[in-house]
């Protein structure tokens, strides 16, 4: 992943990609007793969640600023740093849990192998995160901003279809039990700054390729390019795309 994370700001800002996991937390059901795996925790907001029913949650994510700033708000929590492609517990774990973090990670393979590992036969894995075509007109926007002013941006986003990622999955030991793409058209936070808060946040990967003295331009040309289409009610929004999934690992034997 290429993006340095703001933890505040993530909190302050866009909050919303956490709390629409809840709905991926009941899909998941953590159930008393297991141990659960917040793959991607960021700053820990999922959870208590997650724990509710008195499964023993563990967090694991790639940015030390996230992690530290959940082990202040959630000390009871085990959370490391590490990374989803090549991360190792001591003892297995029931259901690992995933949301709006693998579409940072073009290196599928290596993060199911990973959680196929992380898991006893039978496990759960469920995960959401951006699918095939996920906030399309914002990369687009992007990638024409940067053709203008002859650069060549490179979307640093994993986003595949139900069918490649079951593919991704059935390759490292799981059986896909359920999979959904849908739309997710969202409010972003600010009415004004809302989109531009938005790449700055999620974006980095395409900022650096621009000069510094050329973003704020480039940044209103990426407004101009979408405000027809995301510009909706005075609201800026985004046009996500999740893919939601839930597998379970093969036995051994």
């Amino acid at each position: 992943m290429s993006n340095s994370w703001d933890a505040a700001l993530y909190d302050d800002r866009h909050r919303f990609v956490s709390q629409y996991g809840s709905g991926l937390v009941e899909l998941a059901s953590p159930q008393a007793g297991e141990r659960v795996l917040d793959l991607g925790c960021g700053t820990g907001l999922l959870l208590d969640e997650l724990a509710a029913t008195g499964a023993t949650v563990v967090g694991l994510d790639a940015s030390a600023p996230m992690v530290e700033k959940a082990r202040a708000a959630y000390p009871r929590f085990e959370l490391q740093v590490g990374d989803a492609r090549d991360f190792h517990f001591a003892e297995p774990f029931d259901l690992v849990f995933s949301n709006a973090t693998l579409h940072w990670i073009p290196d599928a393979a290596a993060v199911a192998r990973s959680v196929a590992r992380a898991l006893r036969d039978g496990g759960r894995f469920v995960a959401e995160f951006g699918g095939e075509r996920n906030c399309v007109l914002i990369v687009e926007a992007l990638l024409q901003a940067g053709r203008e002013r002859g650069l060549t941006l490179v979307s640093p986003f994993y986003y595949p279809s139900v069918a490649a990622y079951a593919q991704v999955l059935d390759g490292a030991g799981f059986e896909v039990t359920f999979a959904q793409m849908f739309p997710r058209f969202t409010k972003l936070s600010d009415p004004v700054t809302g989109l531009r808060d938005w790449i700055q946040m999620f974006c980095g990967a395409f900022l650096a390729g621009v000069p510094a003295g050329q973003h704020e331009e480039f940044l209103n040309r990426v407004e101009e390019l979408t405000r027809p289409q995301l510009h909706r009610d005075g609201n800026w929004y985004a046009d996500y795309r999740r893919l939601r999934v839930v597998a379970v690992k093969r036995s051994s034997l």
